[in-house]
């Protein structure tokens, strides 16, 4: 059986392959519904898309076993792969993954998405830093 590890609250768990992370996380007591950088996580844990991936505020990072999970999907990459203003071209569109700007494009997951086939570590509500020099480069 997989085994879930949730960094920031010191939790491990073990589920069937190919459960939900979020449903796996709720039934381990976590929130993953954190909002943005922690903003709203007590009002987001009930005001969400129930695991639709319409909201993000379930959004996840991988720091270990990225290939233990599911391939992003089509609502996860119209959610974080959705063309944007670039700072250095404010009025033309870049292609570039959202969270590119970032730096987490590659293992920044929602939840409601991922299906676990294998052992992982998460870290729930990773923050954003808006002005960090990832932001604005």
């Amino acid at each position: 059986m997989p085994n879930i590890k949730f960094v920031n609250e010191k939790k491990e768990i073990d589920v069937p392959v190919g459960t939900i992370l979020r449903k796996a996380a709720i039934q381990a007591g976590v929130n993953t519904n954190q909002g943005l950088n922690g903003l709203g996580a007590n009002i987001n844990k009930h005001l969400n898309c129930r695991g639709f991936g319409q909201c993000g505020t379930c959004r996840v990072l991988i720091t270990e076993g990225m290939e233990n999970v599911s391939k992003m999907g089509l609502v996860e990459k119209c959610r974080f792969r959705s063309p944007v203003p670039t700072p250095v071209t404010p009025f033309a569109v870049d292609p570039t993954p959202f969270f590119a700007v970032i730096g987490n494009e590659e293992t920044m997951r929602l939840a409601c998405q991922v299906k676990v086939n294998g052992d992982i570590e998460v870290v729930t509500g990773p923050e954003f830093d808006l002005f960090g020099t990832n932001f604005f480069s």
